[in-house]
């Protein structure tokens, strides 16, 4: 039994008239009566009363006509799906975050924009450190990630968001919490609160090389989880940090935030993912966080 036989089947037992259901179908009379009379001969049994100008279902072309109309209908479904998943309208993407992504406003914008274009792909999430996310992406684990910049990704293919200066931050009884700018230099005395250099070393190199180069080695006085984490101790007065300015957005009471004057700290957050990659998810993915970008 072949699908297009049971398509030829249904239209004529919806028409009950071969001409009209060849018609209805877009082929000549002759050949759709050769092709339901060779499915009778393949079940066995009738599945048309024939009269001189119509036709009826029997018993067992009633029973078929039920059984074929959802075999119809899987395969249109099963079809739909697959185009759909082929243009990466359905399926699932899995994307990483280093947590202080989540607070800049373009990825909230990117997720909003693809989740709008992509009702249907399902989407899950895992937040991590910078490094641990560029592992979880090479074995596959997370399909791309959202993580912070200056980052060695070794193979995977980088792809910038955001470019966003560094902040220093400061609790509300610092000497200098009345500065909208300062120097960099000027908290030479003062302990620094940093995130474990594991979860990012380049930037945290980066931050340490700013700090030698404005003439002083930062003395650290404690290390905190997540960089999203680090404007609460600094308001409980473990010191002071350098933080990415949408961190800001973190009210945290009892803590100023101060632009560096001079040569500015930079970091940037940026989407890695795999390099060759054909998953369409993925790829559109790609394609929305670059119009979100530009």
């Amino acid at each position: 039994m072949e699908f297009r036989q049971l398509r030829y089947f249904l239209a004529v037992a919806e028409h009950l008239h071969f001409t009209e259901a060849a018609a209805h179908l877009g082929i000549a009379q002759p050949p759709l009566s050769q092709q339901i009379l060779k499915l009778e001969r393949e079940l066995g049994t009738k599945l048309f009363i024939r009269h001189p100008r119509r036709v009826e279902l029997t018993q067992a072309g009633r029973l078929l006509q039920q059984s074929a109309r959802r075999i119809v209908e899987d395969a249109q479904l099963a079809l739909t799906e697959v185009q759909n998943a082929g243009r990466g309208e359905s399926g699932h993407l899995s994307l990483g975050f280093a947590g202080s992504t989540v607070f800049h406003p373009l990825v909230a914008t990117v997720m909003q924009n693809y989740r709008n274009a992509y009702p249907r792909v399902v989407i899950s999430c895992e937040e991590s450190n910078s490094s641990a996310l560029l592992d979880k992406v090479s074995e596959g684990h997370v399909d791309a990630a959202l993580v912070r910049l200056p980052l060695h990704c070794r193979d995977l293919v980088v792809q910038p968001l955001v470019k966003e200066d560094m902040l220093a931050v400061l609790p509300a009884n610092h000497r200098l919490n009345r500065r909208r700018r300062i120097d960099l230099a000027s908290l030479a005395d003062d302990a620094f609160i940093f995130f474990p250099r594991p979860i990012g070393p380049d930037l945290y190199d980066s931050i340490i090389g700013a700090c030698r180069s404005a003439g002083f080695s930062p003395s650290v006085s404690m290390e905190s989880p997540q960089i999203s984490s680090t404007a609460n101790l600094v308001a409980a007065g473990f010191g002071v940090a350098l933080i990415p300015a949408s961190i800001r957005q973190i009210h945290a009471e009892g803590v100023s935030y101060h632009e560096l004057s001079g040569k500015p700290l930079h970091t940037s957050i940026a989407l890695v993912h795999r390099q060759r990659e054909k998953a369409p998810t993925v790829l559109n993915f790609v394609k929305a966080l670059r119009k979100a970008a530009s």
